[in-house]
């Protein structure tokens, strides 16, 4: 053992094949090997998980590690099979195996092939397990995601709670707990739970300066907001969270609808479909997962480009670990969060009928997260201030408040208030209640304390409401306020902050972020608002001209409502020509689609025209089931009415379904085989000509025109065979 402690970078070099240890991980690997309890808080992609697998290969018996995810179990005994030069080195113990699978894991073990077993919390509790471990020398126990332990933490699971009791009964041996996010409070509530209150602490930095953080509003545009940027970064790696199972398989679609190789990924798909859609993502088959929190840890892919966050994040902790995913290697990672105070207030809602310290905890956890996103000082600041780091500089150069910082006010004298109050309600209240005493609101809570009777109250009210809460945020950032985990959040007075009041200095802020709700859901789908009247007047030429040529009426060229999207989003390329409404795969075949993106190309290069990347988006088709069903029928020929009762919509409802398909989805149809059967070839013949010799496509005008002779429904089914076959 001594020669191998000795000689580690060694050990390194054979098993790993690396010439050098990363920041702490070869005083942790020592510690754990001197036999000592090891506390180990580092960053995603900082190198965890060698800080037990190195010991577990140098030292005698089988370590046992605790790990929350089949998946992650999986990637890392595959992982060390690729090293191993010996079969069985590595092994999971789990719910997915089988009995044979189980008696084979127990015999490596038994015959001291395995050095490192994988077991979830669950499967070690398991009572056939714990007798067979009681007869296995243990040579450490590691707890990876350890602040699942944590109801502080952002994934508590109450089955981590009954670790220590277990290895209790198996066999003393040491404890390494490791995870890649704890604040102070989640720290000493993990050892204190493990039983390792003397362990050796390792806290690496929590900075990645390579990271990019941004947070936006969110708006209704929001899936074109995503579709744009994922075109924008084409072909890089990237995740999407998104709280619900429903929001996560709807966008992946409409990522697919939008020509990006993305997938689903969530805990109610089955094991083997979210099997190979991360393998499929780690050999870069697909570009995008489009995620719940179920996917990322232990994923072992350096490159992800970028991690989006659709909702925003329950705790800040849970938004750390997940866009820890992005830029591993040291490269590009841009974490782009969107943000509504909407989705605030319905994750509040979730938790109502939980336990009251349970709904104090999650609130105050939601309350973080809402001070990151509103904030305009430096996100990485704030976020290292939360995990208990300083960071000193004023300007990381990398978030979007310090590429485009707000203007700051000398806020001296509003610190002071602040400050006073405080100490006025004897740092006894959140920060909420301190703002209602400075702005003068006599809430009921207020009043029951007797605190409207106080000098202080209401000495902030002729102020703007709105810098209060920014003021107290960069004060506790600043060190004159602390807020206390331990009591949900009261904010108390450090020494600095009465050192503040006797003598106050310069005390600069930045009013936060508004997230203006009516802005947020006014969000225009496009339209008319920006259409350029001399390109819609130059496509109008062109489509006269082209209706000449082909002897066919202009709409049936181009509808008007395609003329107008063409002159509001500038589409230069056949392929954007598809994101127009009414423009579908045979329109951009036709001979006179290209003549339009050509006009329309030369004109924004003769005009000097920036085009916005905001083309409209193919959303998820409502409905597609039923149009697919429709076009399905269509194609076995199955009578129209028929066609209708199956889908159990009346027949109007259908022909409204086959006007969409070939007017707005530019898809061709064949009803000739119906319409022979209720019709007369030669009125058929006579209303195709009508709808051929017009100008505009008016159907109250054909209406007037065959009111007597035809019902609507018939004139309606013509004018769909005569669009499908001159326009599609």
């Amino acid at each position: 053992m001594k020669k191998e402690k000795n000689n580690l970078t060694a050990q390194l070099k054979h098993y790993f094949g690396f010439d050098s240890f990363k920041g702490e991980q070869e005083a942790i690997i020592r510690n754990v090997l001197d036999g000592k309890n090891t506390f180990v808080l580092m960053p995603t992609g900082g190198g965890k998980s060698l800080c037990y697998q190195l010991p577990s290969l140098l030292m005698e018996g089988t370590a046992i590690v605790i790990s929350p995810l089949i998946a992650l179990m999986k990637n890392q005994v595959d992982f060390i099979a690729n090293l191993s030069e010996h079969e069985g080195t590595a092994h999971f113990l789990n719910s997915s195996l089988n009995k044979t699978a189980t008696d084979m894991v127990k015999k490596d073990i038994r015959e001291g092939r395995t050095k490192l077993l994988y077991v979830a919390p669950e499967s070690l509790t398991k009572e056939e397990n714990v007798e067979f471990l009681k007869s296995v020398k243990i040579s450490f126990y590691a707890v990876d995601e350890a602040h699942c332990i944590s109801e502080w933490g952002h994934d508590f699971r109450p089955e981590y709670r009954r670790i220590r009791p277990i290895i209790n009964e198996i066999g003393q041996a040491p404890v390494i707990a490791l995870t890649a996010t704890a604040t102070d409070k989640v720290r000493t509530d993990i050892k204190k739970s493990l039983g390792i209150v003397d362990a050796t602490e390792f806290k690496s930095s929590f900075n990645r300066p390579n990271l990019y953080y941004e947070v936006r509003q969110k708006t209704k545009d929001i899936d074109k907001d995503i579709v744009r940027f994922i075109k924008q970064h084409q072909g890089k790696s990237g995740i999407i969270y998104c709280l619900s199972r429903k929001k996560v398989e709807d966008l992946a679609e409409v990522l697919r609808a939008n020509d990006i190789k993305a997938q689903c990924y969530h805990a109610g798909l089955d094991s083997s479909t979210r099997s190979q859609t991360q393998d499929d993502f780690l050999m870069e088959k697909i570009d995008v997962i489009v995620a719940t929190i179920a996917f990322g840890m232990g994923i072992d892919k350096p490159d992800v480009r970028f991690v989006i966050h659709y909702d925003i994040p329950k705790s800040l902790e849970g938004y750390y670990q997940e866009t820890g995913r992005a830029g591993r290697d040291g490269g590009e990672g841009i974490c782009l969060a969107f943000y509504s105070y909407k989705d605030l207030q319905k994750l509040d809602k979730f938790m109502e009928g939980k336990p009251v310290a349970e709904q104090d905890i999650g609130r105050q956890l939601l309350q973080e997260t809402a001070a990151y996103a509103e904030t305009s000082v430096c996100r990485r600041k704030m976020l290292l201030h939360y995990f208990g780091e300083q960071y000193d500089k004023d300007n990381c150069g990398n978030c979007d408040n310090c590429l485009h910082p707000g203007t700051k006010i000398n806020a001296k004298e509003q610190l002071v208030i602040v400050l006073k109050t405080v100490l006025a309600v004897k740092e006894n209240f959140r920060s909420d209640y301190i703002i209602d005493f400075i702005t003068g609101r006599d809430t009921d809570e207020i009043v029951a304390h007797k605190h409207h009777e106080l000098e202080e109250f209401g000495a902030g009210e002729d102020e703007d409401p709105k810098i209060w809460n920014p003021i107290i945020r960069q004060a506790i950032i600043a060190g004159y306020l602390k807020k206390d985990v331990e009591t949900y959040g009261l904010i108390k007075i450090t020494s600095a902050g009465k050192k503040f009041i006797k003598s106050p200095t310069t005390f600069m802020v930045v009013a936060d972020h508004e997230f203006n709700e009516e802005e947020e859901m006014a969000a225009p789908e496009g339209g008319t608002s920006a259409l350029d009247p001399t390109l819609s007047a130059m496509l109008h030429d062109l489509r006269k001209k082209w209706s000449r040529k082909m002897q066919r009426p202009p709409y049936v060229i181009f509808q008007d409502v395609s003329i107008e999207q063409m002159a509001t989003d500038y589409p230069v390329s056949l392929e954007e020509l598809k994101n127009i409404q009414g423009v579908g795969d045979g329109k951009t075949r036709q001979p006179y689609a290209k003549d339009f993106v050509d006009l329309i190309k030369r004109y924004c290069e003769e005009n000097e025209i920036v085009r916005q990347a905001d083309l409209r988006i193919r959303t998820k088709p409502k409905d597609s089931m039923r149009k697919l069903k429709i076009l399905q029928n269509i194609d076995r020929r199955i009578a129209l009415d028929d066609i209708a009762n199956a889908l159990g919509i009346d027949f109007e409802e259908l022909l409204s379904e086959l006007e969409g398909i070939v007017l707005y989805s530019g898809n061709k149809i064949n009803i000739d085989y119906f319409l022979n059967e209720i019709m007369d070839p030669d009125d058929v013949g006579d209303i195709y000509d009508y709808f051929a010799e017009q100008e505009k496509d008016d159907l109250k005008a054909a209406y007037e025109e065959f009111g007597s002779d035809f019902s609507e429904d018939e004139i309606r089914l013509v004018r769909i065979k005569f669009i499908s076959d001159m326009a599609n």
